[in-house]
């Protein structure tokens, strides 16, 4: 906010403001669907499997994303009544612990799609092995050590947020990351279109590959979805930090709420790719709403 006012000092570019009733519209929108990825999972004993898991981790993520959002605009319109002000020790410590779960939504986002991307690896070129490499036991055992990990660094850069030496590092996870799978992706397919005339002789192999492709395809559409909805908001955070006087910074950051809805929309799209995607997802939902009938 105080970033907002200091904007509109040092550049003619308009604030833009996303409305209220969209903004809280798009928030629960995304709420509900992840909310129903886990209880589908919950419910469908089938979908008790690592994969599946992990697209989880990813729901809880964006689930995460969508709260921290909607109870920030809430502080801001409540700062705005004059009910909290911006510089108290309790609005410091509210403001804290939501940057807190900010950084623990794009951490999670980050290394639950990094989990879901090596698992997909291991179910193409490794299938025989499979259930070997990833059992259910060391895919939760996975998943604890991310999410220990993400809340321990989430608590630790929110509380040191306004040194340099804890935004870079920050910053600079984001891009290695997504690079970082990337690469596997691309690996991935390069490998299995050479793997395509090898196995062209076999049937059921076929099928099973076609099978593992269209699941890599549709987490490479996650990976894309998940770049266009946090990238501009991570480079929000870098000019803020870095350049907030600088009136073509300043001009940018003046979209500062059309960025934060861009993260709430990752959080119902992710949902919908999915669901669309995977025959016994959305055999679990018919089942759902037809029992609630």
């Amino acid at each position: 906010e105080n970033i907002s006012d200091i904007s509109l000092n040092v550049t003619d570019c308009t604030q833009v403001v996303v409305p209220e009733e969209v903004f809280f519209t798009v928030a629960a929108a995304g709420i509900l669907e992840n909310l129903l990825i886990l209880i589908a999972v919950v419910r469908n004993k089938n979908l008790h499997l690592p994969m599946y898991f992990f697209i989880c981790s990813l729901a809880i993520s964006d689930m995460l994303g969508s709260v921290y959002k909607t109870l920030e605009n809430i502080f801001i319109i409540l700062c705005k009544m004059g009910y909290l002000t911006r510089h108290g020790d309790f609005e410091k410590k509210l403001d804290d612990a939501m940057d807190s779960m900010f950084i623990l939504s794009l951490l999670g986002s980050i290394f639950s799609l990094l989990a879901i991307a090596a698992d997909r690896y291991i179910t193409i070129f490794y299938a025989l092995r499979y259930h070997n490499i990833m059992t259910l036991r060391r895919a939760l055992v996975i998943l604890a050590i991310i999410w220990t990990f993400c809340a321990g660094s989430s608590i630790a850069i929110a509380l040191f947020s306004y040194e340099a030496a804890t935004v870079i590092p920050f910053t600079i996870l984001f891009p290695l990351m997504m690079f970082f799978i990337l690469c596997l992706y691309v690996h991935m397919f390069l490998l299995a279109r050479s793997h395509a005339k090898k196995i062209a002789s076999l049937p059921t192999s076929t099928v099973h590959h076609r099978t593992n492709m269209k699941g890599a395809i549709t987490l490479t559409i996650f990976l894309g979805v998940f770049l266009c909805c946090w990238a501009p908001f991570v480079l929000h955070i870098l000019l803020a930090r870095f350049c907030p006087h600088n009136p073509y910074c300043a001009c940018y950051m003046s979209i500062f709420h059309v960025n934060g809805t861009l993260i709430m929309c990752n959080a119902i799209i992710n949902p919908m790719i999915f669901a669309f995607r995977s025959p016994e997802l959305r055999s679990t939902f018919k089942k759902m709403f037809y029992c609630s009938r």
